[in-house]
């Protein structure tokens, strides 16, 4: 009975009653072959293409060899200028390698990958750097090369090292409080990441090892140490939702059941919020709107008042650019009314009093003016035109009226002066005060008498006096 071969690597099977005297050279040769296949080999490389023999194609030829593909752990060493493919031959051997790509750069393009290959059908890429467990069909020409590890199931795996997922990592099972770190999956929480750090329970850090994301130890608080984007808008009916659009920029959506959105500080105070189902947004009692690179403009309700304010050294304004601008008590008393290019109205109790006009002002009503009364006046005494319009004074001495600064070119008034309980009481002008003629005023002299004189201010340093309307008792 002829010999026969394995499919796989050519083992000769002696037939009954063969090689008698010469079956120890066989065996030997078989034993060859299994040694290799408990081994390791480095196989060197070069170019684009390498074949892989595991066995000849024909092992009852009388010239069997030893061949590299017998080695069940290749590494694949030599310097590369492109990836190289590797076919595994005879494309009917079904086999199965560990193959470690072990090859070096040969210019400055690489590194590259060694791709196995056996028929026309699937192929297996081994990035430089790295190792895979594959096996061959041996289906002929349309041969194809299997992942082994592709559907890896563990029931535990310990990594001391890096671990690089090409493909998906797919993490199944639940996490507990006491790992130290974890991931795990459930179908209510999704990916479920757990630690428990001395500072942080979840650190993500970018490639320059800084860190992005924390979860401080024991909260539930996330620290984002740089920016945060976020893409697409929000809805109603989100609880509390950050979102961008290119039109709206950032957008923050709540619903509370006391407000929408609420801004605290450090201090868990409020500093605003927008009231549920509102577009209004509320400041708190004694919290200012400041405007101003030197906080000049504040703008605050202090639980009883509204105040706007300027600390600045320049002017309080207000402008419009419509009809004009209007004050009003609630939505249905004006206060004051300012038309654009025209008039200024002041209102009392909504009636119009006082307005400006083209060539004036018109006034509503009787016009008070402003009155000094002032019932000690002895010596050198000073008006002040600036303050009041009208002046009384009880002269208890001879009185003498000192030049003004404060008068205004068109004021006119009423200067009443009383002669005390004594009367005969003299009164002299200083020179800014003119008189007809220049005689100057003579008083009544009786006790208590009252003399009233009219004035207009016809320039600045001239204020015309008029005659006194004598002995008023």
């Amino acid at each position: 009975m002829a010999s026969s071969y394995t499919t796989s690597f050519g083992i000769e099977k002696i037939g009954s009653g063969e090689q008698s005297g010469a079956w120890g050279t066989t065996t030997n040769h078989n034993l060859d072959i299994l040694d290799r296949i408990a081994s390791y080999k480095a196989v060197g490389l070069s170019g684009s293409t390498h074949t892989l023999t595991v066995r000849e194609a024909s092992p009852d030829s009388g010239t069997e060899n030893l061949q590299d593909g017998m080695y069940r752990v290749i590494k694949f060493t030599g310097a590369l200028g492109a990836n190289n493919t590797v076919t595994v031959a005879p494309n009917t051997t079904a086999a199965y390698f560990i193959v470690i790509n072990a090859t070096t750069d040969s210019g400055s393009s690489g590194p590259y990958s060694v791709i196995l290959s056996q028929g026309s059908g699937a192929n297996i890429t081994v990035e430089n750097g790295k190792s895979a467990i594959v096996y061959m069909d041996g289906a002929g020409s349309g041969a194809a090369v299997v992942d082994a590890l592709s559907n890896l199931q563990l029931a535990t795996l310990t990594a001391s090292g890096d671990v690089t997922a090409s493909g998906t990592f797919n993490a199944l099972g639940d996490t507990a409080a006491s790992d130290k770190a974890a991931m795990g999956y459930t179908s209510a929480e999704g990916l479920i990441l757990t630690g428990q750090g001395s500072t942080n329970d979840v650190t993500i850090k970018n490639d320059a090892d800084a860190d992005v994301i924390e979860i401080p130890t024991g909260t539930t608080n996330v620290t984002v140490a740089g920016k945060l984007s976020v893409a697409g808008d929000t809805a109603a009916g989100d609880d509390a939702t950050i979102g961008f659009t290119a039109s709206e920029g950032l957008i923050l959506t709540g619903q509370g059941s006391t407000s929408d959105i609420t801004f605290k500080n450090d201090a868990d105070t409020t500093v605003f919020s927008i009231p549920t189902g509102t577009d209004d947004v509320l400041f708190p009692d004694n919290a200012k709107i400041i405007v101003g690179d030197s906080s000049d403009g504040h703008f605050t309700h202090d639980g009883t008042h509204t105040i706007l304010v300027d600390n600045g050294a320049g002017n309080l304004t207000l402008k419009s650019n419509g009809a004009g601008i209007n004050f009003q008590k609630g939505d249905s008393e004006t206060l004051a009314a300012m038309a654009t290019d025209g008039a200024v109205t002041l209102y009392f109790d909504n009636s119009a009093k006082f307005a400006t006009t083209s060539v004036g002002a018109t006034v509503t009503g009787t016009l008070i003016a402003t009155t000094d009364t002032d019932t000690s006046n002895t010596g050198s005494v000073t008006l002040d035109f600036g303050a009041n319009q009208n002046f009384v004074l009880t002269l208890t001495g001879n009185v003498t009226l000192a030049n003004p600064s404060t008068e205004q070119v068109g004021q006119a008034g009423v200067i009443v002066f009383i002669q005390d309980g004594t009367g005969s009481r003299t009164l002299s002008l200083g020179t800014d005060y003119e008189t007809v003629g220049g005689a100057g005023i003579t008083l009544s002299t009786a006790a208590s008498a009252v003399d009233v004189v009219p004035y207009f201010v016809k320039a600045s340093g001239s204020i015309q006096l008029g005659a006194p309307q004598l002995a008023f008792s």
